[in-house]
């Protein structure tokens, strides 16, 4: 697998369908861009995608050890271990491309490695797919290349089949996190993180969509926006200046309709 799709923002119709399945009104989007602005903050800066277009990722060498039946450990430990040891995120796709090798040469076939990394805006884990509405781990990552909306899709079903909406629709952020994040969510404060995030957002600082799908067209470009948060930042000014400059546009650090279409023009992305 070569991970990359079409790649595509987070649309309107996306997030709308995710809201509708979690039981959630549009006018209540602050509280799942709550759990999505927390869940990526530390593994994708807010994008579904990396720099090269590929899901985000981390790879857990316990769930390859448990996936596998510890039949790697002494060969591979970094692959097939205790908790721990994850490595920079760039070196995610490294471990799992060579965990995939390990199991196509024994012929496991592809699963038990994709099944082993968590993947996309949810960054959920490949072993949780069919929650997630998929019949098998490369379904969903398939599905997930193809853009943001089959990833907060998938995001929704498996809150919905965990019953983890119904925590969200009191704003029950302890209980939502124990059954997220496990049992140690206290430890990184992750209920906290998500209230604080909710109230953040809910008073007005919800993403532009269209912004946000800009941030992340210049990200595939080369340049460097900044999170991609949909709200307009310095970095994502100079970002946007850069780009008018090189795109004959005239120079500014806003984005206007020329600017929007040229970028995904240039990046191959539906405006």
């Amino acid at each position: 697998m070569e991970f990359v799709g079409k790649r595509q923002p987070l649309t309107s119709s996306g997030l709308g369908n995710a809201l509708e399945q979690i039981g959630l009104q549009p006018a209540e989007a602050a509280v799942i861009w709550a759990v999505v602005d927390v869940e990526t903050s530390g593994v994708t800066q807010g994008c579904g995608f990396r720099l090269d277009g590929r899901p985000q990722i981390l790879f857990e060498r316990h769930v390859f050890r448990r996936e596998t039946q510890g039949r790697f450990n002494a060969q591979a430990p970094h692959l097939s271990g205790p908790a721990g040891g994850y490595g920079g995120l760039g070196t995610q796709y490294a471990k799992l491309e060579e965990a995939l090798a390990l199991c196509l040469a024994h012929g496991l076939g592809p699963e038990p490695a994709l099944r082993s990394a968590s993947w996309g805006l949810g960054q959920i884990m490949g072993f949780n797919a069919r929650l997630a509405g998929h019949e098998s781990a490369e379904a969903m990552v398939r599905a997930m290349t193809e853009g943001e909306d089959e990833q907060i899709l998938a995001m929704a079903r498996f809150l919905n089949a965990r019953n983890l909406h119904k925590a969200l629709q009191r704003r029950d952020w302890a209980a939502f996190a124990r059954g997220y994040n496990g049992a140690g969510y206290a430890q990184n404060q992750y209920d906290i993180k998500l209230e604080q995030a909710y109230a953040r957002l809910a008073s007005g600082s919800l993403p532009n969509l269209q912004l946000r799908a800009a941030q992340i067209a210049l990200l595939y470009l080369g340049f460097s926006p900044g999170k991609v948060d949909g709200v307009i930042g310095q970095r994502t000014r100079n970002a946007l200046n850069s780009f008018r400059l090189q795109a004959g546009l005239p120079p500014g650090g806003d984005l206007d309709g020329p600017c929007y279409v040229a970028l995904c023009q240039k990046a191959g992305l539906r405006p």
